[in-house]
């Protein structure tokens, strides 16, 4: 409703994982410099960890874009998949059609693909999200899918991304070969106070906006102390608010605005004052 009434081109904050939208504050790009090195240099596993609506599928995504056409890459989003489905997604991903859905045919079809990928001289990238709520025989099996390499080299290199309790898994005894496979680990920590101030303008920046949208220094201090930095949750008020702004015809987000946009968030009844 609002996009018109600011002479936006689309929604600037909306909660999808649009990686044109993408803000690199310093966590952000050392994450992407860490995972851009490590699929480069071929380290095998690499795992990135954040909390929820910290920004890792768009930091994904964003990784997607940047690599180069000699690079093959599958993202695999559903983790409630068996070990055979996880195989088959992640052909069908790769634009592999299975010939037989068993586990041994699904993994000879996989492996004979990376090694034709190999001869090309390509890289394979494989990016698993949410893989916190994978369980244990699953991630057991992506563990095996490391043993498909060379005498040389790893066939593909395998991002795995999830919530912190990921992190803690992978701690446990039990996964102790899949954690020592892992070459790279970081976690996205939430964006810092200015860096929140940033992120906003810079989204409506992308969005179309020509400056008339501003938010006061109240404003930007409250949405800061709410989100805790979380990207999504900066989002979601801030789209709230901008809502709110179009009803009350400013271009000017004040703190009113912010409170009763967080009250919504929360489910609760708050009357704006026109």
């Amino acid at each position: 409703m609002y996009i018109n009434y600011y002479n936006l081109k689309e929604n600037p904050f909306s909660v999808t994982s649009d990686p044109n939208f993408l803000y690199l504050g310093r966590a952000h790009r050392e994450a992407l410099s860490h995972l851009l090195y490590g699929i480069r240099q071929r380290k095998g596993f690499l795992e990135i960890t954040g909390e929820v609506g910290a920004g890792k599928t768009t930091l994904c995504k964003a990784i997607l874009n940047r690599l180069d056409r000699d690079t093959k890459t599958a993202f695999i989003l559903n983790s409630n998949l068996s070990e055979t489905q996880l195989l088959e997604a992640i052909l069908e991903d790769f634009g592999v059609q299975a010939v037989r859905r068993t586990k041994i045919a699904l993994l000879r079809q996989l492996n004979n693909f990376l090694l034709d990928e190999l001869r090309k001289s390509s890289n394979v990238v494989l990016i698993l999200d949410e893989v916190q709520n994978l369980k244990w025989s699953t991630l057991e099996a992506i563990r095996l899918l490391s043993n498909l390499e060379t005498d040389k080299e790893k066939l593909f290199q395998i991002v795995l991304v999830g919530q912190p309790e990921l992190r803690r898994k992978l701690d446990m005894p039990a996964l102790r070969q899949l954690r020592q496979r892992i070459g790279i680990r970081f976690h996205v920590d939430p964006l810092e106070k200015n860096e929140v101030t940033e992120y906003i303008y810079h989204r409506l920046h992308v969005a179309g906006s020509d400056g008339r949208i501003t938010f006061t220094e109240d404003a930007l201090d409250k949405i800061y102390r709410y989100s805790g930095g979380i990207p999504r949750l900066i989002n979601l008020v801030c789209d709230k608010a901008l809502l709110s702004g179009f009803v009350l015809e400013t271009n000017e987000i004040g703190s009113d605005v912010i409170d009763k946009s967080i009250l919504e968030i929360e489910g609760k009844v708050c009357e704006l004052k026109v």
